[in-house]
């Protein structure tokens, strides 16, 4: 009926909150698996940029409502032993599941403080890639992450060096995470010393892998590190 059709429809979870809010701006869902919620991110701040809006709302939601996807996942020997994600611990063995949304309020850093607005952080550019051929569909490819690393520096205009830390997507995979670090070590360990190291972390050590909310999540706890000072 016609709440099965509007009620499983990726585009109209994003319809829905434009006609609850009234907004009439840019309204898309991002689909890029794992990387949804920052996808989504990058294309807000690129239609800020456009000045196709003056504010937009960007985020994603997780929420594990049937055992399907669970299922094959298991299936697929992804899915941890102890449903945790145990990033960059040789006992890594997979992933565990997580729940939750996030979402961020963004607008262009002169209308933010010109309003008077509260800022907690300032996202100085983005960057989004595919990692091509590798050798599986699900396999991460080091020199393509390596390359959007590269691409992400130059887009923020800042050296290499001065970043001090990466969130990561580290789901505790003994496949994808040593790619994932020797990626950030191509791209930004370069004259590196132990006074100014790149620490590197990862939020679903905590919370569990959010799957399309998880880079909103990462986002969302760099800033609080931020407010924190820690």
């Amino acid at each position: 009926d016609r709440y099965d059709v509007t009620g499983n429809g990726f585009c109209f979870a994003s319809g829905r909150l434009s006609h609850f809010l009234g907004l009439q701006g840019p309204c898309l869902a991002v689909d890029t698996a794992c990387s949804s919620s920052l996808v989504a991110v990058h294309l807000a701040s690129q239609r800020l940029r456009a000045g196709e809006c003056n504010l937009a709302l960007a985020g994603g939601v997780q929420l594990i409502l049937s055992p399907v996807l669970g299922t094959a996942l298991y299936k697929m020997k992804v899915i941890s032993s102890d449903g945790r994600c145990k990033t960059f611990d040789a006992a890594a063995d997979g992933f565990g599941r997580g729940e939750g949304c996030g979402v961020l309020v963004l607008k262009r850093l002169s209308d933010a403080i010109s309003n008077g607005d509260n800022i907690l952080a300032t996202i100085r550019g983005s960057a989004v890639n595919h990692d091509g051929p590798s050798s599986g569909l699900t396999v991460p490819n080091k020199l393509a992450q390596e390359k959007l690393i590269k691409q992400t520096i130059a887009a923020a205009k800042v050296d290499s060096s001065d970043v001090n830390y990466v969130e990561t997507h580290g789901t505790g995979t003994s496949l994808g995470d040593p790619i994932e670090v020797k990626a950030l070590t191509a791209a930004l360990g370069q004259g590196r010393s132990s006074e100014n190291p790149l620490i590197i972390g990862s939020v679903k050590t905590n919370i569990g892998h959010l799957e399309a909310a998880a880079g909103v999540a990462g986002l969302i706890k760099v800033i609080l590190q931020l407010q924190h000072k820690e």
